[in-house]
């Protein structure tokens, strides 16, 4: 299984869209807030669930953050519950969960 991940973004919004195998299988959504990144949605195919690619998309968000100096928000449910599952990527937090 190939796994790529690519991001798209503009001075507001981005996504980044996990595509396997030649298929786009999800995507994590983000709106720009101020110098704030705040995750708001993740999504995976039904096809694809069940994989840990949500996971692997969710590693390669945070990390693109902190490679990029970005403090983080979460909205979305998700990216919540994988922030407290993994608190090595809680000092991205703008704010405490």
């Amino acid at each position: 299984m190939s796994i790529e991940i690519n991001h798209e973004n503009d001075a507001a919004t981005g996504r980044y869209h996990l595509v396997v195998d030649g298929v786009e299988a999800g995507e994590i959504d983000y709106r720009t807030d101020g110098d704030v990144r705040v995750f708001v949605h993740t999504g995976v195919r039904d096809e694809f669930e069940g994989q840990g690619l949500a996971g692997k998309l969710a590693e390669h968000a945070l990390d693109d953050a902190r490679s990029n100096g970005i403090k983080i928000g979460a909205t979305c449910p998700y990216v919540r519950s994988y922030l407290e599952r993994h608190p090595e990527y809680q000092d991205l937090l703008a704010a405490p969960l």
